[in-house]
């Protein structure tokens, strides 16, 4: 059950999202300096989907991570669950222009508490969102709990460089650039200042890697900083016998 601060979050975050979901993939990129579609191809790398597996894309957004894994499965059911419909719309318009409809399962859901039985999938994976969700170890928990045993729980977040001289630089531009740019290209000021702010309280890629091994459960945790560290590839199994 959610806490009154973890309602508000999530109400916030909503409203975030839908309002943002037309400017996301432009901004994504401009912002990203285009460097999301690397770590997520370096993602998809080291996860090895093989043919004919199933996935769920844990706020999968407009979908871009859904795509790539039903690109890398072929035949597997690919499931994008996200708490926006704005998001899903666009998600939804590439999910047709790619013609993966008929492989792609797109749902409008709570990462909370995932509409799944036990043991239903081989990967679940969540993009840039776990820092947003209301409690994070009950998502990985949830992700944990839809896929087989042996399977994968993977998430690619944003993270805290730990170089200090490199520090600075990225939060100088974090917190003051970052906003700002949302205002001029976007204009979203206030949704884009979120951006950081949502980062402070999240862990850093070392403690969420022992969340997820102690509180979600999950085993052979395999962490990869990137880029200096801003973003960090967490892949964690569910235990054979879990």
């Amino acid at each position: 059950m959610l806490t009154r601060e973890g309602e508000a979050k999530s109400r916030f975050v909503h409203q975030v999202f839908e309002n943002i979901a037309k400017d996301y993939d432009r901004m994504n990129t401009l912002l990203s300096f285009c460097m999301h579609k690397v770590w997520r191809k370096f993602a998809m790398k080291k996860m090895n989907v093989k043919p004919g597996e199933t996935a769920i894309d844990v706020c999968c957004g407009t979908c871009d991570w859904t795509i790539s894994l039903a690109r890398a499965s072929k035949t597997g059911e690919i499931v994008g669950l996200d708490f926006s419909e704005n998001m899903l719309d666009v998600g939804k318009q590439k999910v047709d222009k790619e013609a993966l409809s008929g492989q792609i399962r797109l749902m409008h859901g709570d990462a909370m508490n995932l509409p799944f039985p036990d043991n239903t999938f081989d990967h679940a994976t969540i993009g840039f969102a776990l820092r947003n969700v209301p409690d994070l170890v009950q998502v990985l928990k949830e992700m944990k709990r839809v896929v087989k045993p042996g399977g994968q729980v993977v998430s690619l977040e944003l993270s805290k460089p730990t170089w200090p001289p490199f520090r600075a630089v990225y939060y100088f531009y974090f917190q003051r650039i970052l906003p700002l740019m949302g205002k001029w290209f976007a204009g979203r000021y206030e949704q884009y200042r979120w951006l950081p702010e949502s980062l402070a309280p999240f862990p850093d890629y070392k403690e969420l890697a022992k969340l997820m091994k102690e509180e979600a459960g999950l085993e052979e945790i395999r962490v990869y900083p990137l880029t200096g560290g801003i973003t960090a590839l967490h892949i964690g199994k569910k235990p054979i016998n879990g």
